[in-house]
């Protein structure tokens, strides 16, 4: 597939699924408390224009410098992708083939996190690992895990969920959501 075709067919994908996301998953589960995140994440030295409210006054007077507590956004999470690359995945019908479709759910998925402000990633998996992108945020970020899933070349043809699952358990180091999109036909050996 040239780079010109390429860009036509994720630019194709990004356009459909785009219109899925703000219709089908737009705005699920913001909050409905204003204000800042309930998280603590750390301790940091006061720098010019940070909020005064954020003070946090027992570590200031221990130092005799004022710090800052900082939070974390509560609802920022790690969406990750698993999908199936094996042998099967120009099985289907007239209209669309097997990549085809698991291009466009991971798409319609990926769009709908980055609305949200989460990181997405994506394992692409047979039997073994193919590839692994690590969670990033951003449109560039999305757009490149869609045109790996339209010119990868898988080194397999067999598939085993197992072998992914334990990868996506080491590799997951926070709490987050996973999608898998496979065959439901594990061909292991």
């Amino acid at each position: 597939m040239d780079t010109k075709e390429l860009l036509k067919k994720v630019r194709k994908i990004e356009i459909k699924t785009r219109r899925l996301s703000d219709h089908v998953f737009g705005g699920e589960y913001h909050s409905t408390f204003k204000g800042r995140g309930m998280t603590f994440s750390e301790v940091r030295q006061y720098q010019y224009g940070d909020d005064v409210r954020s003070i946090d006054w027992n570590v200031t007077a221990r130092y005799n410098e004022p710090h800052i507590k900082v939070f974390e956004e509560e609802r920022e999470l790690t969406l990750m992708l698993m999908a199936d690359i094996s042998g099967s995945e120009f099985f289907g019908t007239d209209a669309q083939f097997k990549n085809e479709i698991i291009t466009e759910i991971v798409a319609t998925l990926a769009f709908s996190a980055m609305q949200n402000n989460d990181k997405v990633g994506i394992i692409l998996f047979t039997d073994q690992i193919e590839l692994f992108v690590p969670p990033k945020k951003g449109k560039s970020h999305i757009l490149r895990i869609i045109r790996e899933l339209l010119e990868f070349k898988p080194s397999s043809k067999k598939t085993d969920l197992s072998q992914a699952l334990k990868y996506l358990s080491n590799v997951m180091k926070k709490k987050g959501h996973c999608f898998c999109a496979f065959r439901f036909y594990d061909t292991r050996v």
